[in-house]
């Protein structure tokens, strides 16, 4: 069964192509061409339409008919984040408009000065918020699997320059658990995705949308490790232009039990997820068999 492999989905060819339609024609050229990629996708990427749709009819209950358009529509929102992410990142375009949910926590964070956790998942485009965070007034650090063909990233670097974020890599070394550390010493902010896990990494089970799933035990055994303050994270797209981040209150769960810390914050992190999941379950792009059905 597909599990997910530590890469990201798109090619560095289509990426090349994007780029050049966001610099010479605009944004909205650029998604035009997009439906014609979706469709593609649509009509041949069976290793991961079969897990979408069973997302769809399975877990969120839609009717065979919905499910089957909503692939479609997946597709083409995913390729709007990739779109957008490069031409946020590259200032091809400024003209995206965001409401903030929540920001006044992640300043709170800040003010204890002690660094925190910021926990998402592959729901929306985080990518593109984070860019927004620097007005935090510390640095952002995003953790992340070395997952992405080097070409992409080598190719992105070029368009984009550097990021203005800091970005730790998990090795199968120890040395990000130290650059972890160093950011809270700084009292910066720690970015990660808490849905996804590479096999053979440590997970617990979770009840997920009516089903058994498995997620990283990692970043709640870092929150639990450092005790910093967690909040959970989501920045969602609403319109062509408009995201929408929302962001919980930091918590450190110093009332909670230790034996019990670690499951309270999966409990938190997950019934959050499920949430913003049905307010916007096309925005949800994992392509791999999220349940092991």
């Amino acid at each position: 069964m597909p599990t997910w492999q530590g890469k990201s989905k798109g090619s560095q060819t289509g990426y090349r192509i994007f780029v050049f339609v966001l610099k010479k024609l605009g944004l909205h050229s650029s998604y035009f061409l997009l439906r014609f990629v979706a469709l593609y996708y649509f009509f041949f990427s069976y290793k991961s339409s079969k897990p979408l749709f069973q997302f769809f009819k399975y877990r969120l209950g839609f009717k065979l008919h919905k499910a089957i358009t909503s692939l479609y529509h997946n597709y083409y929102q995913f390729g709007q984040s990739l779109i957008d992410k490069v031409a946020a990142m590259a200032g091809i375009a400024n003209q995206f408009t965001f409401h903030f949910d929540g920001e006044e926590h992640l300043f709170d964070i800040i003010d204890q000065n002690r660094g925190g956790i910021l926990l998402s998942a592959h729901l929306g485009n985080w990518e593109i918020a984070g860019h927004l965070l620097q007005r935090l007034n510390t640095t952002i650090n995003i953790v992340m699997f070395d997952g992405e063909h080097q070409k992409i990233k080598d190719y992105l670097k070029d368009v984009v320059g550097e990021r203005k974020v800091k970005v730790i890599v998990i090795k199968n070394d120890i040395s990000h658990i130290y650059a972890i550390s160093e950011a809270f010493r700084n009292n910066e902010l720690v970015c990660m995705h808490a849905d996804r896990f590479l096999e053979g990494n440590k997970t617990f089970t979770h009840s997920f949308l009516g089903k058994d799933a498995q997620f990283p035990m990692g970043p709640f055994v870092l929150a639990s490790k450092f005790k910093v303050p967690v909040s959970y994270v989501f920045a969602v797209k609403e319109s062509s232009s408009h995201y929408h981040f929302f962001a919980t209150k930091g918590n450190d769960y110093a009332h909670v039990p230790k034996a019990e810390v670690m499951n309270t914050m999966l409990g938190d992190y997950v019934n959050g997820l499920e949430n913003k999941v049905h307010q916007y379950p096309l925005q949800w792009f994992n392509y791999y068999d999220f349940w092991k059905n």
